[in-house]
């Protein structure tokens, strides 16, 4: 039996060699099954990440996100305000001057109407004294016409040297038949302020007064308008550069059929837009304001206005709340919920306390600095830093959306708390971006500018009109005013 078992050398040589060749198979074949693991492992992560990254441009809206209200589409569901329930009743506001249409000493007409008999008697009543009159005011307007005007300049001949001499016209009387100022500051205001098209400006004219001017008529008037507030604009520009604060954005503008940009710089009383075919540190510096700006640029987180570092930067805080909800909804993380009380918080209390100082108290002001450190670093143990596992491109490395927000936070603490160390400073940026929306909403009724110069020429307008209304003038006012050579010009002390 043991014979018959029994191997020789040779064989058993044969037999290890092939349990090697085995060993080593199976090992390539571990080594195989391993590689592919990791690729699939690699590609549900890349897949993981490309979902959620479409779930966060799917949730991402104008209550979460810098999208405007009109991206989210006609099924806008209810969306939760930034602002809390309860913090202002409905109705007027305390302390609101109410407005109401009030009777007038003096008006232009007296209609009385007579009474000749009693209605209860029927007693003649013809001759009795009148004791008192009851009032009562209709407002209404005038029926509209044009005024024609007719200049005569006077023709005689000298009797010392026989020459025939004329009379001077005023200088904007220029042709035997045209339009006035009045009638060409109301089309430049229907176009420029009520952002009316040329051929409804012609319509609207005809129904009121009979008559109504081409539309290369208002186009002229317009780039007229534009020439004589040219001292204006260059004042604008001025007092923004002087200003202490100043709002800053930008925003597409659609011009001869390309995306060009609307740069913006204003404040309480001043106004200057300027369009651009670049949105960064070269459109900014064609504005003219940043690069001389030495005071508090109040804007959103685009690195383009951080070029600019001879001036103080500040961030809207509103741009703040919508991302902290946005990684509170999406990433269900802790922090960013604490934050955006945080951020509501020291909003309330500099409301409650700008009135008698011009910044927090110290110990609040270091109170709420320690809170928002450890709100910070809340977040971080939550988002840690990805390990490297190969080389990326040059560039910085990609990250997930609560991380980015976080470095910004961070990086920019003293940039996004500046509104509690001034009080000069507002939490937000909406300044700004109310004056963007006028032209938007000019875009949105017209499309696009079909040149770049009807561009250039809207904007000069509108700086020029904006700027006059934050005075209190009356925009018709202010631009007839400037056909007659005498634009208002803020002055210092008005800004």
């Amino acid at each position: 039996m043991s014979d018959c078992i029994r191997l020789s050398r040779e064989q058993i040589e044969q037999l290890y060699q092939e349990s090697l060749a085995l060993i080593e198979a199976l090992r390539q074949q571990v080594a195989g099954q391993q590689a592919l693991i990791q690729g699939l492992q690699e590609q549900i992560a890349a897949q993981q990440a490309l979902i959620q990254k479409l779930q966060d441009q799917l949730t991402k809206d104008s209550h979460n996100s810098g999208k405007p209200p009109s991206s989210d589409g006609l099924k806008k569901g209810r969306r939760k305000s930034l602002r809390k329930s309860g913090q202002r009743p409905r109705g007027g506001q305390r302390g609101h001057k109410g407005r109401t249409l009030m009777q007038v000493a003096e008006p232009e007409y007296v209609v009385v109407h007579g009474l000749t008999g009693c209605p209860h008697c029927q007693t003649e009543l013809t001759d009795v004294a009148v004791q008192g009159h009851m009032k009562r005011q209709v407002f209404d307007v005038p029926p509209a016409s044009i005024e024609v005007t007719e200049h005569q300049a006077e023709v005689k001949q000298c009797p010392g040297c026989g020459t025939c001499v004329k009379g001077a016209f005023p200088a904007h009387v220029t042709q035997p038949t045209q339009y006035g100022p009045r009638l060409k500051a109301l089309a430049c205001y229907l176009y420029s302020q009520q952002f009316i098209p040329l051929a409804r400006i012609r319509e609207l004219l005809t129904a009121l007064y009979g008559h109504a001017p081409s539309e290369p008529v208002v186009l002229a008037a317009a780039h007229q308008l534009a020439s004589r507030t040219h001292a204006s604009l260059e004042q604008i520009r001025q007092q923004l550069v002087a200003a202490p604060v100043v709002h800053f954005d930008e925003s597409g503008l659609r011009v001869d059929g390309c995306l060009q940009w609307l740069h913006v710089a204003s404040t309480e009383k001043l106004t200057h837009y300027h369009v651009h075919d670049k949105r960064g540190h070269v459109a900014m510096q064609g504005g003219g304001i940043l690069p001389h700006f030495k005071g508090v640029a109040l804007h959103d987180h685009w690195r383009s206005y951080l070029k600019f570092t001879d001036c103080q930067h500040s961030f809207c805080n509103v741009h703040h709340l919508r991302e902290l909800r946005f990684v509170a909804e999406q990433y269900a993380q802790a922090w960013a919920a604490k934050m955006e009380r945080l951020l509501l918080d020291i909003k309330a209390e500099v409301a409650s306390t700008s009135a008698l100082h011009s910044a927090l108290p110290p110990d609040r002001l270091a109170d709420y600095a320690t809170q928002y450190d450890a709100l910070i670093d809340q977040g971080f143990a939550a988002n840690p830093c990805a390990a490297k596992t190969k080389p990326r491109p040059v560039g910085r490395p990609k990250q997930s959306p609560p991380k980015n927000l976080l470095d910004r936070l961070h990086k920019h603490k003293a940039g996004v708390l500046a509104f509690m160390y001034d009080f000069r400073i507002p939490f937000d940026n909406n300044l700004a971006e109310r004056d963007v929306r006028m032209i938007k909403v000019q875009q949105k009724v017209s499309g696009c500018f079909r040149t770049p110069d009807g561009a250039h020429l809207f904007c000069a307008i509108r700086s020029y009109i904006s700027t006059a209304r934050k005075h209190g003038l009356n925009a018709i006012d202010a631009i007839y005013n400037a056909f007659l050579d005498q634009p208002f010009i803020p002055h210092t002390s008005q800004a």
